[in-house]
């Protein structure tokens, strides 16, 4: 898949964007207001283009959700037809609200998650959990003292194949922990993965999982 989608037009869009350009996809940003984009594309080193939210989705092989939690529903509404029997990498953590004593508050109810409601409101999308557990200065190529774990889930075995093998280029290992349900504590990641950032002001730290 050399076609991809990245939605959104905060920070994670961008350095996903750049990280895709820069491993020789073809990229087209997505917003509700593309000219926010202008200046993006007009710096950007590789084969670039931006368009609305149903733009981006109809053109690529592969969507990335980089949108705030709480405008994910909206976006996947808007893009239904546009992502059915296509692999959408769900970057998504569904933020309620300021943190509370360093600890980020949710809007999912404890045995849901945000990337099941997606789920359920695009049955035929292919979700797959990733880059939600990190941030967004981290997630293409990380300088770390190791390789470091990012957690994937999904439904659908393919799509998460392509995850895998995007995150091997971004410098990741990847452990797949299974079905949609499995969004439940991967989202849950970012809460403690934000702990030490608002204690110590350290954002530059990521998740590693280790064997026997």
């Amino acid at each position: 898949m050399t076609k991809v989608a990245v939605l959104g037009s905060g920070a994670v869009g961008e350095t996903l964007s750049n990280g895709f350009l820069a491993h020789g996809y073809t990229v087209m940003r997505g917003s509700r207001d593309p000219a926010k984009l202008a200046a993006w594309k007009a710096g950007a080193k590789g084969d670039a283009s931006t368009g609305t939210f149903e733009d981006a989705a109809r053109f690529a092989d592969l969507v990335v959700l980089a949108v705030a939690g709480s405008a994910a529903g909206a976006v996947i509404e808007a893009i239904k037809p546009q992502i059915t029997g296509k692999p959408v990498l769900d970057t998504t953590n569904p933020i309620g609200g300021p943190p509370q004593n360093g600890v980020l508050t949710y809007f999912t109810a404890q045995n849901d998650s945000l990337m099941e409601q997606l789920q359920r409101a695009a049955p035929e999308a292919q979700f797959v959990k990733a880059f939600n557990s990190v941030g967004n200065a981290m997630m293409v190529n990380p300088k770390l003292s190791a390789t470091p774990t990012m957690f994937i889930c999904g439904n659908h075995a393919g799509a998460k194949a392509t995850a895998t093998e995007i995150l091997t280029q971004f410098g990741w290992e990847t452990l797949d922990c299974g079905g949609v349900e499995a969004a439940r504590p991967l989202e849950s990641l970012c809460v403690l993965w934000c702990i030490p950032g608002f204690a110590k002001n350290d954002w530059t730290h990521a998740f590693k999982m280790l064997w026997k």
